[in-house]
């Protein structure tokens, strides 16, 4: 079951959608896309998200990144000047593959236009970057011990869709079902994406992130409902 596209137009440019799809395209295709895989890799090492460093506070050891293993004051860090912190927000612009950042982007085009509509430019940024960085904290929190980089936009574009799953649950998703075009309400589609994520245990996708930021998204959306709806047609 793929998305092509919702029946939901909107009345407003979505800049900031436009904007995040930009960034994420540029970010993959002429910065982590340059020099050899090696340094390619290094790169994800050194600007991407990694729970052992956010939970011990200091950049991973090279003995940290070849045994897996997650080790308190690690010492000749391969990285030293990392801002593990910072890390948090430029991993959300990093991606593992070509599919990976194409697949994110087709989806944040698709629920982030409506979203951004109801909350308005500033505050859907802020929605989105915020509900990111909670998206990664439940992963963290879940993955304590983890020397492996976390890269993606997946957790906010997460936060988005929860966030039209509460708005816009009535509203159509034309999806291709094997080799058939069948519009499907939002709530059932993305509810059936939502479950989804929690059969992805053990393939390398941090589904911990993907569920913690819908439910964000969609916490936030419910209180904010009242409000929200105002500013988008019925």
């Amino acid at each position: 079951m793929f998305p092509l596209r919702d029946i939901n137009p909107t009345r407003i440019t979505p800049i900031v959608t436009v904007v995040l799809i930009a960034a994420n395209l540029v970010v993959f295709f002429l910065i982590q896309g340059r020099g050899t895989p090696d340094d390619q890799q290094a790169l994800v090492y050194e600007r991407a998200a990694i729970s052992c460093e956010v939970t011990t506070g200091a950049p991973l050891g090279v003995e940290e990144i070849v045994s897996d293993v997650c080790l308190a004051g690690a010492q000749d860090p391969i990285f030293p000047d990392k801002n593990v912190w910072l890390a948090l927000v430029t991993s959300m612009f990093l991606h593992g593959s070509i599919g990976h950042v194409l697949f994110n982007m087709w989806f944040l085009w698709i629920f982030g236009n409506n979203v951004e509509e109801a909350y308005g430019h500033i505050a859907y940024l802020l929605v989105y970057l915020v509900g990111g960085l909670a998206a990664t904290g439940v992963y963290i929190v879940m993955n304590p011990r983890a020397t492996i980089p976390l890269v993606g936009a997946s957790g906010a574009i997460a936060v988005a869709m929860g966030a039209y799953t509460v708005l816009f649950p009535g509203h159509r998703i034309l999806s291709l079902v094997g080799w058939f075009l069948v519009p499907i309400p939002a709530a059932l589609f993305l509810i059936f994406w939502f479950v989804a994520q929690f059969g992805l245990g053990g393939t390398g996708t941090a589904w911990e992130a993907h569920a913690g930021g819908f439910a964000f998204g969609a916490l936030v959306s419910l209180l904010l409902r009242s409000q929200l709806k105002r500013r988008v047609p019925r």
